[in-house]
């Protein structure tokens, strides 16, 4: 329950910080569009201004009760208050110019033909039933393929009362009031102050200059530098004058930002499958490392189980005959002797088994001290076979042993080299079901002496070769002999073996030996006829001074289970002292 809790608590903070960071970056995205949008209005209302303070100087000027010298009271004054307005005209009710004032100095043949273009078809674009009285409207469209802008307003004249009667009231009539602004006149100069100043008059955090323009709907450029179409980049129609133009904004840094956004983007995008990538790894190694103790503690239990037969059927047979022997129910010698001998071979066995669960626990503590002096090989090797002797004869296989009297002296631990050689020879009489003869080898190759236990059974499989000197690993052999049962092992033999041998400064390994008959091509191939095990023990000449030398601690694992080893074996001798006094 732990890990898939681990898993889903790992892939919503994914989720959340992905789309928190997500959000924050869309904000900063919307704050920058923002204060863009609210720039571009603001130049946009500011030109939408400008020209509605000029129409209402006009509305003062075009009063309909003074309309006779419009032109005198206007054109003075009109460069100054009413720049871009061109001409003004006043038309009645059936749309007749009954005035008209032009700031013209020359020639009237555009104003004429502004006129004309006015009564015949802008009025009629002008929904003028639709407009209140004084109320200011805009046109603003192409005519002929020129743009127009002209404001106008619907204003009431009074007339002079009607001669039938004295008590008749005046007349009003509507007359419409027209200001023909010049376009080329707002593009040159009305636009430039306004859209070429620097931000920091307008939004009061930047000084770079704006950069802004004006096209029509056709995207034409009217005014300004063309602008690279970007996500910060924002246009918005003028309000009412120059309605069908839209101003464009982009902020000075569009293009940085934009760049920015999509890096940090990457960068983002880049740190999240790094983050999912490391979370897979981090759990594929809880994953692995959960198998591992998985694995462990069933090898662990094997261990504890092996053991525990392993010392209680020694012990029960002791025992046992012990106890006949004691009664003196047994009176032939022959018999006698046949239980002693049983007495002492399993004593030999049981005593070989605790010495390698002691040294084998304390090489996982870390705590195996050897004592490295001067002394033979040989004699160790020799000593190992004599304690084994009895017991291959017993199960009628002949121990031979060959070693090389000229062997020379060197520094070594006596009784590790005998307990690595009585391992290797146990795992022979063990693992090895038909073996005739077991030979033991002593000799020196190279500057070191070479330890061979040769036995005649179904030899190790190549997979198994490196993994049966692991901690608690049983070659597969041990399950498929041909025997009835399998064969029972702590599976620490041969891991006691490599660590004595690697303390030496040496090594330990296994071979395939190759029966008669094999030839070069087929053990090339793996394949032909093959038969037995070669178990070498490598232990090189090295000259030192007598004393104790620590170990280094064995690194058959670090997955923190080495330090209950030790209660484990208590257990089981525990176990098996009490088996002693038990059935049998």
């Amino acid at each position: 329950m732990l890990l898939p809790a681990l898993l889903a608590a790992v892939g919503t903070l994914l989720y959340f910080t992905f789309r928190t960071t997500l959000q924050v970056e869309r904000l900063g995205q919307q704050a920058v569009l923002e204060a863009t949008l609210e720039l571009a209005n603001e130049k946009a209302d500011r030109l939408d201004k400008r020209i509605v303070e000029q129409d209402n100087v006009v509305f003062a000027i075009a009063d309909p009760s003074r309309l006779a010298d419009l032109a005198q009271r206007w054109i003075p004054t009109a460069q100054r208050e009413t720049p871009t307005v061109r001409a003004i005209l006043v038309l009645d009710e059936t749309h007749t110019v009954i005035a008209f004032a032009s700031r013209a100095g020359g020639a009237f043949g555009e104003e004429e033909a502004f006129r004309r273009l006015l009564v015949e078809r802008m009025c009629r674009d002008m929904e003028l039933a639709k407009q209140g009285p004084d109320e200011l409207r805009h046109l603003h469209r192409e005519y002929r393929g020129q743009s127009y802008l002209v404001s106008y307003w619907q204003r009431a004249l009074l007339l002079a009362a009607a001669t039938d009667g004295p008590s008749d009231p005046p007349r009003t009539h509507r007359i419409l009031v027209v200001a023909w602004h010049d376009i080329g006149r707002i593009v040159k100069d009305t636009m430039p102050p306004l859209f070429s100043e620097r931000e920091r008059s307008e939004t009061k955090t930047s000084a770079q200059p704006s950069r802004v323009n004006v096209v029509d709907e056709d995207g034409r450029i009217i005014f300004g530098p063309p602008l690279r179409t970007g996500e910060f980049t924002v246009a918005v129609r003028f309000p009412t004058t120059l309605y069908g133009w839209r101003v464009q904004v982009s902020p000075s840094a569009g293009d940085e930002l934009t760049a920015r956004v999509r890096n940090r983007a990457m960068l983002e995008l880049v740190m999240v499958v790094l983050s999912c990538i490391i979370v897979v790894l981090g759990v594929a190694t809880i994953l692995v490392a959960a198998e591992r103790e998985r694995r462990m503690s069933a090898l662990k239990s094997e261990f504890v189980a092996n053991v525990s037969h392993e010392l209680k059927t020694p012990l029960a047979l002791v025992r046992m005959f012990g106890e006949m022997l004691q009664s003196g129910r047994v009176t032939s010698e022959a018999k006698q002797r046949e239980y002693l001998d049983i007495i002492v071979s399993e004593s030999e066995r049981l005593s070989s088994l605790i010495e390698n669960v002691l040294d084998f626990a304390r090489v996982e503590r870390g705590r195996d001290a050897y004592d490295f002096a001067e002394g033979s090989v040989g004699d160790a090797v020799s000593k190992a076979v004599n304690v084994y002797r009895y017991r291959a004869e017993r199960e009628g296989v002949e121990l031979e042993a060959d070693i090389d009297p000229d062997l020379p002296r060197a520094t070594i631990d006596e009784r590790a080299i005998q307990l690595a050689v009585i391992n290797f020879i146990d795992n022979a009489l063990k693992y090895a079901p038909g073996t005739e003869v077991v030979t033991v080898k002593a000799s020196r190759k190279d500057g070191a002496v070479v330890v061979r236990v040769i036995d005649q059974g179904p030899g190790v499989p190549l997979e198994d070769r490196d993994r049966i000197f692991e901690r608690f690993v049983r070659g597969s052999t041990s399950r498929t002999t041909s025997s009835s049962a399998p064969v029972r092992g702590s599976g620490i033999g041969l891991s006691l073996v490599k660590h004595i041998a690697e303390s030496h400064g040496g090594r330990a390994w296994v071979e395939t030996t190759w029966g008669v008959g094999a030839t070069g091509a087929s053990k090339a191939a793996g394949a032909g006829p093959r038969r037995g095990a070669t178990f070498v023990l490598e232990i090189p000449l090295r000259k030192a001074g007598p004393g104790k030398s620590r170990a280094p601690a064995a690194n058959h694992g670090a997955d923190g289970n080495d330090t209950t080893l030790s209660a484990d074996v208590a257990n089981v001798t525990r176990d098996a002292r009490n088996a002693t006094g038990g059935d049998s």
